[in-house]
């Protein structure tokens, strides 16, 4: 968080130096025609086309993560749910299901969790641990008409999870498409850009103008830019959802 104002105070002043020195080495002509109107109609122009990309990658990026999170909670409540309703099966197919979702769970926190969060997807472990899981539920013929609801609950939770492991996968290729990010710098610098062809003649006025601006945009910038990876960066998705159910994961 520290990093994020430093940069933006950095940018900010940056801009405002900027600002000066075209005062110093390019001051307006005392004779030139004011250009307020022309800055005004310019500048909304401008402003409208920059929020409509800074609002649609905004609104990408923060639905991504909305999703791994929905996706990591669901799988971390239906392994917990599997855990439960293992106390329901016959003994060894009980001891089987417990053993098999507690090292399905440790393997996602202890070793999925750091490769998706330097953006690489999981390896095929993950699915075979799953697929031991799915195989511990069995139980033999003749099981009560009790634990056979409990077995088809299990199944049902199975399902969930498996859907939930998708998406999380799917969660971390999620990016901000290239285009996007192009619109979002080209257009904040020619946003910023503008503000230095308005014959705006009191110097102090400038600086706070195009500072606010720029460190306004370059803070939404930076938002995006944190938001962008769902497990990595300021606002990631952690692995407390599993954590919690499971706490010696």
């Amino acid at each position: 968080m520290i990093e994020t104002f430093a940069v933006v105070l950095g940018i900010a002043v940056v801009a405002a130096g900027a600002v000066l020195l075209q005062h110093r080495f390019w001051p307006p002509d005392p004779d030139e025609e004011p250009r307020e109107d022309v800055a005004e109609y310019i500048a909304m122009m401008v402003s409208v086309l920059y929020a409509l990309v800074l609002g649609l990658s905004m609104v990408a990026v923060w639905e991504t993560r909305s999703a791994a999170e929905d996706h990591v909670q669901a799988e971390a409540s239906a392994a917990h749910q599997i855990r439960l309703l293992s106390a329901g099966l016959p003994a060894p197919a009980g001891e089987r299901t417990r053993e098999a979702v507690d090292a399905y769970v440790h393997h996602v926190v202890s070793e999925e969790w750091p490769v998706m969060v330097a953006g690489q997807p999981p390896d095929r472990r993950g699915w075979d641990l799953l697929n031991d899981l799915r195989a511990a539920g069995q139980i033999p013929v003749g099981a009560s008409p009790a634990q056979q609801a409990t077995l088809q609950e299990t199944l049902a939770q199975l399902s969930v999870l498996d859907d939930a492991r998708r998406g999380r996968e799917a969660d971390v290729g999620e990016t901000l498409s290239p285009v996007l990010w192009f619109g979002l710098i080209v257009g904040g610098l020619l946003t910023v850009a503008f503000m230095f062809m308005f014959g705006v003649r009191r110097s102090v006025t400038h600086v706070v103008m195009v500072m606010g601006l720029t460190a306004l945009i370059t803070f939404t910038v930076l938002l995006v830019y944190g938001l962008n990876e769902p497990f990595d960066g300021m606002f990631a998705v952690d692995a407390s959802a599993f954590s919690r159910y499971f706490p010696g994961s």
